[in-house]
């Protein structure tokens, strides 16, 4: 059967980020997917149409923030009659940040509000048109605990007590087969550990345990029930002590382990609890941003959600508080920050921000990673790991290509 006669594009002298290692090879792609290059040489008998020199650079698959609330000035829960504006700005800034798909993500709210924003946060492919792809939102609350509620209002917050008919009633069961990719619940506020297996069935979503009070027990429970995340570790959680070490001590489960985000701005979590937990878990990690709407922006006032923020020196704060609310740190500050604070080496760096984010989604087929028939979305990095060059869907995106508006 004959192979398409697309232009095939390769890139050389450079090292791939494949099967754990960095490996001194070539990569090609066509039709905005990573191919295998024998059939074009053997069987088809072609030559690469297009050569890209990556002059000695690395080849990483695009990065994936699994939790960022806005940036450039925008923001998922706040913006609400201009949330299309919101994802296709936000989408082409992160773009060409070296981020090519994220969840956009949506702190606690009222019914209403999820019903008007999150037909506009479901999936879409990404592009040099559209930006970042969005692989379906991430709802963070409002079934979270009002101990551990951090920068959420706590007039939204609800239970589970008559099961899968509360989620109904907040989010719409149908928006979320639709629209959402997954949800942050505590696992001990009323009705949700039992709820967790029915809402996974019923819709296909992911559950992540997270702004949680809950005990060990309470955490092995909602692990084994379906939660498989722990949504941005240490930060909002019941505190590690040694004998009831809560969703952290899940990291030293004896068997299976959740993946976890954490935030490695150097702010939400100290360089040492980072060292923890790659210690005691480095398969399990996903670096994410947490960004809010100040990301790439001056210090100043900006909202969140509903929550009057305080953005200073890469600080941010509810307003008049000590309380944390967000970052403004990109994706690629965060992977250079997590082998300043670990010692890890590249590969493990990139792959927290690639590989475990799309297998905590089960779409490690599809995004973080370059095997074959993989999307083409990639980046070339220099050896300290800062983005040259970004490409999606096989098309290189440039601040030429790719315009977005900054909301100031």
């Amino acid at each position: 059967m004959p192979g398409s006669t697309s232009p095939i594009t390769q890139f050389y002298n450079c090292r791939l980020l494949r099967d754990h290692q960095l490996v001194a090879d070539s990569l090609y792609i066509q039709d905005g997917k990573i191919i295998d290059p024998a059939r074009m040489f053997w069987d088809e008998r072609r030559t690469p149409d297009v050569r890209v020199d990556c002059k000695g650079g690395i080849i990483s698959p695009g990065y994936i923030d699994l939790q960022i609330n806005g940036a450039y000035g925008y923001d998922f829960s706040n913006n609400t009659d201009a949330i299309e504006e919101a994802v296709d700005n936000i989408s082409k800034g992160l773009l060409l940040q070296g981020c090519t798909a994220y969840c956009p993500t949506t702190v606690s709210s009222r019914p209403e509000v999820y019903r008007k924003v999150l037909p506009h946060l479901g999936p879409r492919p990404g592009s040099v048109e559209a930006g970042a792809a969005v692989l379906g939102a991430h709802i963070e609350g409002p079934f979270i605990s009002p101990q551990k509620k951090g920068a959420h209002e706590l007039a939204t917050f609800r239970t589970a007590k008559n099961g899968l008919a509360d989620i109904d009633e907040c989010y719409g069961l149908d928006n979320l087969r639709k629209y959402v990719a997954y949800v942050t619940m505590a696992p001990e506020v009323e009705g949700v550990l039992d709820t967790i297996p029915e809402l996974i069935k019923a819709t296909g979503i992911h559950v992540s345990s997270g702004h949680s009070n809950a005990t060990t027990a309470a955490a092995n429970q909602a692990y084994h029930n379906g939660a498989n995340m722990i949504t941005h570790l240490f930060n909002a959680m019941h505190a590690f002590h040694q004998r009831d070490p809560g969703l952290i001590g899940l990291l030293g489960a004896r068997k299976s382990r959740p993946f976890y985000g954490i935030i490695c701005d150097g702010i939400h979590v100290h360089p040492h609890s980072v060292m923890i937990a790659y210690y005691a878990h480095p398969n399990g990690a996903c670096l994410v941003t947490d960004a809010m709407s100040a990301q790439c922006l001056p210090d100043g006032f900006y909202k969140l959600g509903e929550m009057d923020v305080d953005v200073h020196g890469g600080h941010v704060y509810i307003k008049d508080t000590d309380t944390i609310a967000g970052s403004t740190a990109t994706l690629a500050e965060c992977v250079r920050n997590f082998i300043k604070f670990t010692g890890a080496s590249k590969v493990e760096a990139l792959e927290n921000a690639t590989l475990h984010p799309a297998q905590m989604l089960g779409i490690e087929g599809q995004k973080g990673t370059l095997a074959f028939g993989a999307d083409a979305d990639i980046l070339i990095l220099d050896d300290d790991l800062f983005v040259q060059r970004v490409f999606i869907a096989g098309k290189e995106a440039t601040s030429d290509n790719v315009k977005f508006n900054k909301k100031l």
